[in-house]
Formats: C-alpha cells, structure tokens, sequence
C-alpha cells in the first residue's frame, strides 16, 4: 500500500467559506466595510472578505443613470463599452471581448446591467486595487487584520460557463508562484503559477450566488501569504499567448470570410445589432473605386420596406404580363422572391453618378459606365464577405435592377443612383461552414 503525498508548503489544513447576508442595496456613499462588521460580528483576524465589484461600484458612485426603455438602456450600454474599451480583442455577432481602461480583457468592457436598478448601469471601480486596500485600512481601522479580495465575472477561453475572478487584492496572495520548486516526485516546476485571487473569486461565488443578493462572503483558514494586488493576475502584453491566437485567428478569419460567404434564405428572428451592420458598411467601402471616388451608397431599407418591395412586385408582375405571362405562372414566379420579405434586414447599394469622366464616344462613354458598375459590384461583395465575417447571413437579389425608376421613387435618392439589386441579412438558421474554393477558374496564357 502506497504511502500518502506529503502536502506541499502552502496547502492550508483547511477552508470554510462564509456567505454574509443580510446586507443592504447599496447606495452611493454608504459605508460598506461597517455594514458588512454590522452583519458579520464574527469576522476574525486573517480572514479574507471577498466582496462582489458592485457593491463596491455602487458605493463609490459607479452608477450611470439610464432610461428605462430597453432600447435606449441598451443604447446607452454600447456607448459606455466604447468609451470604457481600450482595445478590441474579439467580435463574435452581437459580443465584444475588449480590453478595458483597466487592462483586464472581458466581454463588454466590464460594463454591466445586471444587479442594478433598471434606470441605470454599472461601471467597474476606477482602481479596484485601492478600493481593496480602502476597505482593508477600515477593517484594520476596527481592529481587524483581514485581506480583502474584490471580484467580477468573467468568461474561459474555450470554456462554457461563468466564474468570479480577482480584480482588486490587498493583504492577499492572489498569485503563487511554484517555477523552479520541485513537487512531490521530484519533478521541477517550469511553468506553474497558481492564480489563488481567482480560486478565491470562485469559491466565495458558490456561496454568494448571482441571484441570492448577497455580495460578500468571508474565506477562513487560508493563511493569505504575501500582499499582492490583483493587477499581478494580468497578462503582460508581450506574454499573451491568446492575444497571439486571436491575431491568427484574424488572419485566418479574413481567408475564411470569403469561402464561409453564400446565399441565405432563412434567418431567425434575432434582430441585427445596428453598429454590426455599420462595422460591414464600412468594411465594404475599403473597395477600390474609379477616379479615387467614392461612388457606393448602402440605403437600409426600414420605415419604407413593404411600399418598396409592394412597389417592386407590382412593377415584376407587370413585367411578366407583358411578357404573356399567365397570372398563376406569374403569382409562382413572384413567389420566390420572398426572401427580401422575411429576412430582418433590407440593404439596396447602388453606384451613383458621382465622379463619371465624360468622352464623346459611345465607346469609352459605355466603359466608363461598366468600369463604376464593377466598383459597385466590388463594394457589394465586399459586403456579402463582411457580414459573413460578423456571422451573418446574406441574399444578393438582382430585382432593384429591373425597377431602378421605382426604387428611386420610394426611397426618395437622387436621379442618378443606380441600384445594384438588394442584399436581405440577418442571422442565419444554419451556422456557415466554409466552402472548398474553386478550383477551375484561373486561365493561363
């Protein structure tokens, strides 16, 4: 019978975690290291009160008044993302994982509407480091030597699921450093640094729950080590092994967007976040253009779509009648366009005038015309290749094309916009998977 494995020199004996309820809502400028002696009389020296970032950005006034339409509430959560981000790390349809101004990398920036009033939103403490320390110099303040870790939750990479994680330490090791040390077999340590701040995090959550209002809990039994802050926890730059993988993954990405890119009729009913749409817009309008011009215009159809798509229908049905066309071939014929109707999303493109060089020759004149109508065409799949990009879906439907006097009638454009048919988007029902390229089609001479 084997013997059993020495422990190593800082395992503790033992833990106990402690929820402390009966806590308040806090508010701005409430005391939150005397509520929390309040309502934990048996808080001892060299345990770690491990505090949800919340409590702490509602005391301190983080707080950002909102409107309570969801709408505009959520309005008001993108602009804070942007204005909090630093650094885009990922985008994934409607998530952003950024870096914030506090270096720590996580979706949204940190910004938060959950466990707040609905008329506004959290923003992470400024330093969550000094505010650890703050709540420290209180407790020491009462006679109480403790460590004070502050938490927030995060996302894994390549893991489901939530944890709480460090952001703010003091009087706690939050990173043990085992490299060069030799385990129990006699292995030497090379690489094993062990991120205790976030093990705490953890542990303390499976009492504090995200739903039981209770934004404390206490750690006993952990002999805290060093004072670190939680800073120590971030990654340097130069040593970001998944920051490397996200600018493959880009790379990758950008040859993937292309073959990922085909027709899409059917979408679910997720509507398109606004500011995805316009990252493709404007991803698109990078394409090369006659004369150094800028001659493509996207038009999102909203407010207008059934009187365009009414007024197109009407103008392919007479089409098709004049052709002697009968009304049931025609009404199955008109049917297939349906896509424009049910996808979430309507874009017409189209080249406009501007920028023509005029010659006196039907010739070079016709040149002229097909050599914006190529820059057009370029600017649309453009299009095509950045929605796919962003996970969207996408239909190129040539029918703006046969009514162009109609669709400039509706939507109320100038005279010489030419509507390049009409893109539906949204998200699609089937994931896109990439396609195998074409192999055929390079001519040598």
């Amino acid at each position: 019978m084997s013997e059993p494995l020495p422990a190593g020199p800082s395992a503790p004996v033992g833990v106990s975690i402690h929820p402390v309820p009966g806590l308040p809502d806090f508010r701005p400028g409430d005391d939150l290291a005397a509520a929390v002696l309040t309502a934990a009389p048996w808080l001892a020296d060299g345990d770690v009160v491990v505090v949800t970032s919340k409590a702490v950005s509602k005391v301190e006034g983080r707080l950002v008044p909102t409107p309570t339409d969801p709408e505009q509430r959520e309005a008001v959560r993108r602009e804070l993302v942007d204005a909090e981000t630093v650094r885009i790390v990922a985008v994934h349809g409607r998530t952003r994982i950024v870096e914030n101004r506090l270096g720590i990398v996580a979706a949204a920036a940190g910004v938060d509407a959950s466990n707040v009033r609905t008329d506004e939103i959290a923003l992470l403490p400024l330093d969550p480091d000094a505010s650890a320390r703050g709540l420290r110099d209180r407790f020491g303040a009462a006679g109480l030597d403790v460590g004070v870790l502050i938490t927030d939750t995060q996302g894994r990479a390549w893991r489901n699921g939530v944890v709480d994680v460090a952001i703010g330490a003091s009087g706690v090791e939050v990173l043990a450093d085992h490299r060069e040390k030799v385990d129990a077999f006699g292995n030497q340590l090379v690489v094993t640094q062990v991120a205790v701040g976030d093990e705490i995090a953890a542990a303390a959550e499976l009492v504090k729950g995200k739903l039981a209002a209770v934004p404390v809990a206490v750690l006993r039994g952990w002999r805290a080590g060093p004072d670190q802050a939680a800073r120590t926890l971030l990654r340097p730059a130069a040593e970001d092994l998944f920051r490397l993988g996200t600018d493959l993954a880009i790379a990758r990405g950008r040859a993937e967007a292309v073959l990922v890119r085909r027709t899409v009729r059917t979408f679910t009913d997720e509507p398109v976040d606004p500011d995805v749409l316009a990252r493709a817009v404007g991803a698109a309008l990078t394409a090369p253009a006659p004369h150094h011009t800028k001659p493509v215009r996207f038009v999102r159809v909203h407010e207008r779509r059934h009187a365009l798509l009414d007024a197109m229908q009407q103008a392919w049905e007479a089409d098709l009648a004049a052709d002697g066309w009968a009304p049931d071939r025609v009404a199955r014929r008109v049917a297939r366009g349906a896509v424009l109707r049910d996808a979430p999303e309507i874009v017409v493109p189209f080249v406009t005038g501007e920028g023509r060089h005029g010659y006196p020759d039907g010739r070079r004149s016709a040149a002229e015309e097909r050599m914006f109508t190529v820059a057009g065409g370029a600017a649309v799949q453009g299009l095509l290749v950045a929605l796919a990009a962003e996970g969207l879906g996408s239909a190129w439907i040539s029918s703006t094309m046969f009514a162009p006097d109609v669709v400039r009638r509706v939507l109320d454009v100038p005279d010489d916009w030419a509507p390049l048919g009409a893109v539906g988007l949204g998200y699609p029902v089937e994931p896109l998977t990439p396609r195998p390229p074409v192999a055929d089609g390079l001519v040598q001479r």
